[in-house]
């Protein structure tokens, strides 16, 4: 190394980063040096000067404001108000052959768990075998009677699922939870993308980065495959619980993107089992529902009788066959926290295959043994509610007061079946730029990725949300307890290709596929035979 690359690097804005010893940071190997597939990158952020820096996290900021991209923190004491997602511009990069792998492990995961699920709705064989518990699926709040010896169309009960993983220290990946109700966070990945795209458009076009545009495209695709028989050209919805909704902005987001409409409960009504949507011509038949709502919430008929964000009849409409819900409800079963300690076991058992990524080890509070040690080790475990989700309800013993330990140790002996432990696993870290501190300091991150099923298909995003956790030393990375996320880079293969150009001082464009992306002052635009566009507020 040079003595003007050293002296480069300890004036960067990177010069003063202090790595962990006990933990993995995905960037540093050890003080100046870098793991060789973020040299590059690590190189242009350090020609940054601070006060450049400064200026472009503000103008990312503002670029989130613009398209309306807030979340509510909902532990903040100080109340609930909505506030801008936190992106961090140092993007997490992920080379092609890691990430061939992660994906094999997520197709993987999904097709056996979408076999468990039909399984345990009809001939219940895993059971009978006695590989999982019976009682342990027919305690969960989500196993849902109704679905019993009910076939959703297609055979497909998790279409959306949100793989939550882990790096750890030992440089490997492990599963940290599956979701397959309602998982959240794509319209994030995507938001980041073209962040990233306008703020450091000209370091962006340096690389070959996996484009992560063509989700909702392969979302809609993965609901027309699944619309009910005879349907050659099939409406399709997105459901909302409407503006309140946390998630709401990713629910119009995905609406917008795949040209869908977006409806409420209200918008919709069920009639001869067949659901219709009211438009102003007249009413429309619907026949796929990507709904975002809970099982509870979906048809006052069904479940909750008090819920007026659900659709009356609707699940009638379904079992008849005559629309589809996506995902299927009763699926909460399957990402039980309890349940995920049996999922290398249902791999083996519906695939016949060893399961190609890990767990993290799970102590089951119901079982005597688990419980007894659990009390005894509290102090150096994480303890997990195994219904919820969200980073709410957990406990992560090493930073837990002897007052909490108490509390936590009287819930568990008084809902066993409740909470599961697994150890405090070492969350790799990430260099991420700390507002306050007006610097570069390493943050625990996960990643969680996004897998669609369909009749036929397969499609797993190549990229996904890396979430950080902003508070120094937290290993809560959600959104909802004050995290935030970085764009995620997967690397493609030498000779894919993307080809990129600037128009004039004002506009910027993206080719891939025969799609063209064109960022400017009036927002987003995606051309294809169609066309989308999302705009600044105001923006015509």
């Amino acid at each position: 190394m040079d003595a003007a690359l050293r002296q480069n690097q300890s004036n960067g804005i990177l010069g003063n980063y202090q790595i962990p010893p006990q933990f993995l940071d995905e960037v540093f190997m050890a003080p100046g040096q870098v793991h060789p597939h973020y040299q590059a990158v690590y190189q242009q952020f350090q020609e940054f000067s601070k006060e450049d820096f400064k200026e472009l996290n503000e103008h990312a900021k503002m670029s989130f404001f613009n398209q309306g991209i807030t979340f509510s923190v909902y532990s903040d004491k100080s109340k609930g108000v909505e506030r801008i997602f936190p992106f961090d511009l140092f993007p997490r990069i992920i080379p092609a052959q890691e990430w061939a792998h992660l994906e094999e492990g997520i197709i993987q995961r999904c097709l056996a768990l979408n076999l468990f699920m039909q399984d345990i709705y009809s001939k219940q064989h895993i059971l009978r075998d006695k590989v999982v518990p019976a009682e342990l699926i027919f305690s969960s709040k989500n196993y849902l009677k109704a679905m019993l010896d009910f076939k959703p169309i297609g055979g497909i009960y998790n279409h959306i699922s949100g793989t939550d993983l882990i790096k750890h220290s030992d440089g490997q990946y492990y599963v940290l939870e599956d979701n397959l109700r309602c998982p959240s966070g794509i319209s994030y990945v995507l938001s980041n993308r073209v962040a990233m795209k306008r703020i450091l458009f000209q370091m962006f076009r340096q690389f070959n980065v996996s484009t992560v545009q063509e989700y909702p495209q392969e979302l809609l695709a993965t609901m027309q495959s699944v619309a009910p028989k005879g349907i050659d050209a099939p409406t399709c919805v997105v459901l909302t619980p409407g503006v309140y909704n946390s998630a709401y902005f990713e629910h119009a987001f995905l609406a917008l993107t795949m040209g869908v409409p977006l409806v409420e409960g209200r918008d919709l009504y069920v009639e001869k089992n067949f659901v219709y949507m009211k438009t102003i011509n007249g009413p429309k038949r619907v026949d796929v529902v990507y709904r975002r709502l809970d099982d509870d919430f979906l048809d006052p008929m069904a479940f909750k009788p008090d819920s007026m964000l659900g659709v009356p009849g609707i699940m009638a409409a379904y079992k008849k066959g005559n629309v589809n819900l996506l995902n299927a409800p009763g699926t909460g079963f399957a990402d039980d926290k309890a349940v995920y300690t049996y999922v290398p076991d249902i791999i083996r058992y519906y695939l016949q295959q060893e399961p190609i990524l890990n767990n993290v080890h799970t102590y089951r509070c119901e079982k005597d043994d688990d419980f007894k040690y659990v009390l005894e080790n509290m102090a150096n475990l994480v303890i997990k509610p195994v219904d919820e989700s969200g980073g709410y309800g957990i406990l992560i013993g090493n930073k837990a007061t002897k007052e909490q330990l108490a509390e936590f140790k009287t819930l568990v002996t008084e809902n066993r079946r409740k909470y599961i432990a697994q150890p405090i696993m070492n969350l790799s870290m990430h260099a991420t730029f700390i507002e306050g501190e007006d610097q570069f300091e390493p943050r625990h991150v996960d990643l969680r990725t996004f897998t669609l099923l369909g009749k036929d298909r397969q499609f797993v995003l190549k990229g996904g949300l890396s979430r950080v956790a902003l508070k120094k030393g937290s290993l809560i990375v959600n959104s909802s307890q004050g995290g935030g996320s970085k764009d995620t880079w997967v690397m493609m293969e030498d000779g894919a290709g993307m080809f990129m150009h600037q128009n004039g001082s004002t506009e910027q464009s993206m080719t891939m596929d025969g799609q063209t992306m064109t960022m400017g002052p009036q927002g987003m635009s995606i051309g294809t035979e169609g066309s989308m566009s999302m705009g600044k507020p105001g923006a015509e």
